[in-house]
């Protein structure tokens, strides 16, 4: 059963992190030898058929069951004027999500992605992190166990997005807390506010940071006390979709941060993910370096709503396709190399 009803047993699935099949990895590595190409010519291509192959534990991956979730949720540290939108908009947006006429719905369907939306408790923004922490223990492990329950164990690929006003905020201060540095590292313009709002944002993420000093350093207090239900979810995600070797596309900063936490005590983590793309919000690039990650794609978003991971899926399904449909030399008559 998914889900975490303590914290104990969110730092137990840490603990026991989950490897991929390196006999299916070796046999697509295999195969890839084989088909009817020059060795290594299509470069990262064939790392993603070999990375698949390894997490659903066979030597031909496929993509016929993929899901993007969205998790939403509305963060009390908004009250700073950290945003150009109001927290109303939150909601109206998952309206929108539902109605199907947002960026993610084109995009999951042009992806072959089954979309789900979960909401979470929009009426009850987090409190602000400036003064208090974000969320309570119970809150933040119902939090991490809505983000469990949407994966499950068929699922060849899962696409982790978000939605909530306020927390691109929420975001560079888990990093900052996370990995260090100012907060002008981490701190950019979100969804477009002005130098001005940049400052307040700046300040804000100083401000939370300087209030939750003396608190525990694990990966569960970060969550709670920095965090966002959205984003505390989509942790609680990948984790179960790593305890079920379900491989994971990561979406921009708010997607990537919600790992920040825990990769700085388990950089593991990170082994069953690919960044879907690079992000124009500039503590995204530093944060995929901090993770060892390099994105599929840097295309100038920075939408979120799990956006740019549904395009890397079409990168990724040319990859599978080239994998399983193209012919071995010998099926081709091809001579091989020597």
């Amino acid at each position: 059963m998914s889900g975490f009803a303590t914290v104990a047993d969110f730092d137990a699935a840490l603990r026991d992190l989950t490897t991929p099949d390196a006999g299916a990895a070796a046999a697509a590595r295999a195969r890839q030898a084989e088909l009817t190409k020059p060795a290594g010519s299509l470069g990262r291509l064939e790392d993603i058929a070999v990375f698949l192959a390894g997490w659903q534990r066979r030597a031909r991956p496929t993509l016929g069951n993929a899901r993007a979730v969205i998790f939403a949720g509305n963060h009390g540290v908004t009250v700073h004027g950290i945003s150009a939108f109001p927290a109303a908009v939150t909601a109206q947006m998952v309206q929108n999500f539902e109605a199907g006429g947002a960026a993610i719905n084109a995009l999951a369907s042009a992806a072959g992605l089954d979309l789900r939306i979960v909401a979470l408790d929009l009426d009850l923004p987090t409190a602000d992190f400036t003064i208090q922490s974000a969320m309570t223990e119970a809150e933040c492990l119902a939090a991490l166990s809505a983000g469990a329950a949407a994966v499950d164990g068929d699922l060849d690929l899962l696409v982790v997005g978000e939605m909530g006003i306020g927390n691109s905020t929420a975001a560079a201060a888990l990093c900052a807390r996370s990995f260090g540095g100012s907060a002008s590292d981490w701190v950019g313009p979100g969804t477009g506010v002005d130098q001005g709002g940049i400052e307040r944002k700046i300040t804000v993420v100083e401000q939370g940071i300087a209030c939750h000093a003396d608190a525990p350093a694990t990966p569960f207090e970060k969550l709670r006390r920095l965090g966002g239900r959205e984003i505390v979810a989509i942790a609680g995600a990948i984790v179960e979709a790593r305890r079920l070797r379900v491989p994971v596309v990561l979406d921009g900063f708010i997607s990537c941060s919600a790992l920040a936490p825990i990769a700085a005590a388990y950089p593991g983590i990170v082994a069953h993910c690919i960044a879907g793309h690079r992000s124009t919000e500039p503590g995204h690039g530093r944060l995929l370096d901090i993770l060892g990650l390099s994105p599929l794609l840097a295309l100038d978003m920075r939408l979120g709503e799990g956006s740019g991971a549904a395009v890397a899926v079409m990168v990724i399904r040319s990859a599978i396709a080239a994998h399983d449909k193209m012919a071995t030399f010998a099926e081709a008559g091809v001579s091989g190399s020597p």
